[in-house]
């Protein structure tokens, strides 16, 4: 709603750039073709994928198909990934989707979807968006939400980040999470039982902070 935002998106973004590291992204529900009002400045190595329906980019130097699709709108029907091709044999198969699977995570229904509807594109990785909490949700094939990268608010709690994906001789050999928060929200308790001043209790909570 407020361009400043994907304008600080857009810096962060051209960092990548000047490091030499191309960015694949698909628009979900908060930034679907429908809900933004101008187009960003994006450097050229930030690649879209069409809304229209799924498009494979082939990365020739590394043998990797990423699939993906965009939102056109916020809200998606239940055949969204129908248009996804299926795996490009003898190629690392990435799927990109924004998701929140069957909506059983506390989300509503976008791109709604099973583990079933997923495995049958024969992928060897579903890079999934969406869902804030970081999550395996299945490891044959590996159909992943790395989460946020940082913690919006104290219900966001623990570590955020990336999941770092580990390639050899064309297989996925192992996902391990990238812990990349800049400031972390948790939970602590304090016993504030027993007869105690307030200064005691201020005491308590004050040790426990620290």
């Amino acid at each position: 709603k407020d361009v400043a935002t994907g304008l600080f998106f857009v810096r962060a973004i051209s960092e990548l750039h000047r490091r030499g590291i191309s960015v694949f992204m698909v628009r979900g529900n908060h930034d679907a073709d429908s809900l933004m009002s101008r187009e960003l400045p994006y450097p050229e190595t930030v690649r879209h994928f069409s809304s229209s329906k799924a498009e494979t980019i082939a990365l020739d130097d590394f043998k990797v198909a990423l699939h993906g699709r965009s939102f056109p709108k916020r809200l998606t029907s239940a055949d969204f990934i129908s248009t996804y091709p299926m795996r490009r044999e003898g190629w690392v198969n990435i799927g990109v989707l924004h998701t929140s699977l069957d909506g059983s995570r506390g989300h509503e229904s976008y791109a709604p979807c099973t583990i079933d509807d997923l495995k049958r594109y024969g992928y060897d990785y579903w890079a999934l968006g969406h869902v804030h909490e970081a999550e395996i949700v299945c490891r044959d094939p590996w159909i992943v939400f790395p989460g946020n990268l940082q913690g919006r608010n104290p219900r966001e709690t623990g570590a955020k980040g990336a999941m770092r994906v580990t390639v050899e001789d064309g297989r996925i050999v192992d996902v391990t999470p990238l812990v990349l928060d800049g400031a972390r929200w948790d939970h602590i308790r304090v016993d504030v039982s027993g007869d105690a001043t307030d200064e005691d209790l201020f005491g308590r909570v004050k040790t426990a902070l620290e």
